[in-house]
């Protein structure tokens, strides 16, 4: 049989969790650990256990406490019928009996709530490793790693998890610094990232330094504490063992960053609110993350680093279509689509402000300041042309 030819078999993952951002954030953490896996979410025991009896998974990963009943139940569903699927409890209950009671059932994991990505993640590959015939095969083409990835969830292989750090900035209004300082609790990169930006020179205001994350939270805003943690999310550079491709992801993350500092700028020139134009800009180089990373585990599966000519060819192909599948995977509201949008292009008869800003901001970024479609932009905005240079260099 011809390589080509050979069966590739999917994980199966099955998921219990009534939780709907923590069931989305559990898929995309699988689909990372298992690329092309077919995982089922679940938020009720009932369901759990008809999926398991219709079709027993490779995986199981259950809640505690469910709207019908235990997790327990489908571990001992799951233990009645195999010994060796890996089954991983997650719960918010970190008690000592609650741990025991689930290991009494046979878990092969128990972890507490809030979990760290990256944990998670080596945790599951530890478990229950890809073999020879699941997942992407080492022998497919980058152009079919790139279309599976297309269609099943990305995880960016950053410190924390992007679409996690998005779901707050949704809900912002309802954060508070202690708020923030409890769900951040169990992430010391992004602590010592809150203290580290709170303790600079933008933000000190006296001569005594910010000790804890809810004084550096109150120190910057929420808002600001919201998108530097979104910034952490995306800077994968370090994640990838590929010199090339590491140094092509600190670009984009540059490029991004310089995209939305000049965003929030302008934003405030017009006396707009710069937090989500501040988000739209780190944003905008989300399909350019995700192609590197495709071309990583292209790089992993070949042991070889892809010439520079088919790294600028498949983001340049692909960076636009993952953009597109991870702005749904995030479920990112339709006006903040729209503002990463306008980074690429907007139509001469567009009216909106917000969206002149964002096309205007990646010009300027860019250094393309005397370009005339930049030059419309800014005057459309009622922004001098030599202050905007000026604040862009």
């Amino acid at each position: 049989m011809n390589q080509r030819e050979i069966e590739i078999v999917a994980m199966d993952v099955l998921i219990l969790e009534d939780d709907e951002l923590v069931g989305a954030l559990l898929e995309t953490v699988v689909a990372g650990a298992y690329p092309g896996a077919v995982v089922r979410v679940h938020a009720l025991v009932a369901e759990a256990l008809d999926s398991w009896q219709k079709k027993p998974a490779d995986l199981v990963i259950t809640d505690w406490n469910l709207p019908d009943g235990s997790g327990l139940e489908v571990i001992r569903a799951v233990r009645k019928l195999s010994g060796q699927v890996p089954v991983v409890m997650i719960s918010g209950r970190a008690d000592r009996d609650s741990i025991l009671a689930a290991a009494h059932l046979g878990i092969n994991a128990y972890i507490s709530k809030p979990f760290q990505v990256e944990a998670l993640h080596q945790k599951l590959l530890a478990l229950a490793p890809l073999s020879s015939g699941q997942g992407e095969s080492a022998n497919s083409t980058l152009e079919e790693k790139m279309e599976a990835a297309c269609n099943s969830p990305i995880q960016l292989p950053g410190q924390i998890d992007t679409g996690a750090i998005l779901a707050l900035i949704e809900k912002h209004d309802e954060l508070g610094a202690i708020a923030l300082a409890t769900e951040w609790k169990a992430e010391p990169a992004l602590s010592a990232k809150m203290l580290d930006v709170a303790n600079s020179a933008s933000f000190r205001r006296s001569g005594t330094s910010v000790k804890t994350v809810r004084e550096a939270v109150s120190t910057i805003g929420i808002a600001m504490a919201l998108n530097q943690a979104l910034a952490l999310s995306l800077d994968i550079a370090g994640k990838l063992s590929c010199p090339r491709l590491a140094e092509r992801a600190l670009i984009e993350q540059e490029q991004a960053l310089r995209v939305a500092e000049v965003a929030s700028t302008l934003a405030r020139k017009i006396g707009d609110n710069p937090a989500p134009y501040y988000t739209a800009g780190l944003l905008s180089r989300a399909g350019e993350l995700a192609a590197l990373k495709v071309l990583q585990n292209q790089c992993d599966d070949s042991g070889e680093m892809p010439e520079i000519e088919l790294v600028d060819s498949a983001i340049a192909y692909w960076a636009e279509k993952l953009g597109n599948r991870i702005k749904v995977q995030w479920r990112l509201p339709l006006d903040l689509r729209e503002l990463i949008g306008a980074v690429y292009f907007v139509s001469r008869g567009n009216v909106s402000q917000s969206k002149l800003v964002m096309r205007a901001a990646a010009l300027l970024a860019a250094g393309q300041a005397d370009d005339p479609e930049c030059l419309t932009l800014l005057r459309r905005l009622g922004i001098e042309h030599k202050e905007e240079s000026h604040d862009a260099t």
